[in-house]
């Protein structure tokens, strides 16, 4: 098999291009609609069901690899996401634009999880597998890079544009335009330098029958103390599933009704700057951590240093600190989600085992993705209910079944650093 283009000149901007709708969608949405009007409760009700679509990929991951090319895949639903992308700035023109935007903001959402199927995909076909060990924290930081991109530089830049042109939905309708062209300059540049491999070729004359789907499933049920592993994946993270959807809007909201009241370009710094840069640090700590002890001493301590800065929220909350205060506490939040998020990813790369490894991770991160959704669709209630300081009491709280779980799940040392 002939590898004829060097991975550098396409995998960096392939997961870039990943990158921008996911945040665009899950993260980006929530600061645009509270800019908009739009209040808690419907924010995060209605954005927290876009995660539906990386819910469920895998049911449809099987078309993706079955029919046409990963290339094909890639490039289609590339333009696709232009159009939606271009879709959505234009729907907050419209007098009652929620709806509309809605609407757009979901199909986009299953055409960017349709695109991450097919990227990794490809990611499997067109690299060597050592180029593949290689490429893997290259991919992960480029897919980062998209992270402060959309919550950091666009979200400042359309702060900027809001206080220049006294028009929010205009300030928001240019900044998710730019978005959406360089996503269209991407969809050129990968027209013109993605490979071919052979085997993307050849994977065209597969039939449906040839992957056993319900094998799968039922393989992947049955493992060892599968409940265990159930509640530890939906748990783990339920305190920052209801967290990550109210952390900006309490930052946005006003003093009198209990949030910071910071700009839209502060946010911009605060949370998708800064953020982001200290929850890359905190990755790449944790990795380095599971490296040299294994994840069998790392887990606790990793889970400690996810859940324990919620209490920096309760702080804010009631306290109101300057912004001098508030960036270091956000940040050690964002870093100590990283660590422990990290913990997290290794685990679910270690029960994905045998001959579906792949298949398996997909449904792990599928059932990851339902452990988000689901406690966001009752966090804005819950927040406008309780108010802000003791909707974060209860974050904190709800960190506590996802560390009792800890100590039910199937973890061998051995096995593990075989793993790592």
């Amino acid at each position: 098999m002939k590898y004829p283009k060097t991975p550098w000149t396409y995998i960096p901007t392939l997961y870039f291009a990943s990158g921008i709708p996911y945040i665009i969608i899950n993260t980006v949405s929530v600061i645009f609609y509270k800019n908009l009007g739009i209040d808690n409760t419907q924010i995060a009700l209605w954005t927290s069901f876009l995660y539906l679509p990386w819910v469920i990929k895998m049911f449809w991951g099987p078309i993706v690899d079955i029919y046409s090319t990963k290339r094909k895949w890639i490039l289609y639903t590339q333009l696709a996401m232009f159009g939606c992308l271009t879709l959505i700035a234009f729907s907050l023109q419209l007098p009652n634009f929620f709806f509309p935007s809605l609407a757009a903001l979901t199909i986009g959402a299953f055409i960017s999880a349709t695109y991450d199927i097919a990227t990794d995909g490809f990611y499997l076909l067109a690299l060597t597998p050592e180029q593949q060990a290689f490429f893997v924290g290259i991919r992960s930081l480029f897919y980062r890079l998209a992270v402060i991109f959309c919550s950091g530089v666009l979200v400042v830049l359309a702060g900027q544009l809001e206080v220049s042109l006294n028009n929010i939905p205009l300030s928001w309708t240019i900044t998710l335009g730019f978005s959406s062209l360089i996503l269209g300059i991407l969809f050129i540049f990968h027209r013109l330098v993605l490979p071919l491999p052979e085997s993307d070729n050849q994977r065209r004359t597969k039939t449906t029958n040839k992957i056993p789907f319900w094998e799968i499933i039922r393989s992947y049920f049955a493992q060892e103390k599968i409940v265990a592993i159930l509640a530890f994946i939906l748990l783990y993270r339920l305190g920052e599933a209801m967290l990550v959807k109210i952390a900006s809007l309490f930052l946005l909201d006003q003093s009198e009704v209990g949030g910071l009241g910071l700009s839209t370009s502060q946010v911009g710094l605060v949370y998708g700057t800064f953020g982001v840069i200290s929850l890359i640090c905190g990755g790449i700590l944790g990795g380095l951590l599971i490296a040299k002890y294994g994840l069998k001493k790392c887990l606790l301590p990793m889970a400690l240093a996810l859940n324990l800065p919620d209490l920096f929220y309760v702080y804010m909350a009631y306290t109101k600190p300057s912004l001098t205060l508030v960036y270091p506490l956000v940040s050690l939040e964002q870093f100590g989600y990283g660590v422990g998020f990290t913990a997290f990813s290794v685990y679910l790369m270690y029960i994905s085992q045998g001959e579906y490894k792949t298949s398996h991770f997909a449904i792990s991160t599928g059932i990851m993705a339902l452990g988000m959704m689901l406690p966001g669709l009752v966090s804005g209630y819950l927040q406008q209910s309780l108010g802000y300081p003791l909707f974060f009491v209860l974050v904190c709280l709800l960190t506590i079944p996802g560390m009792i779980s800890l100590f039910f799940i199937p973890l061998k040392t051995e096995s593990l650093k075989q793993q790592t």
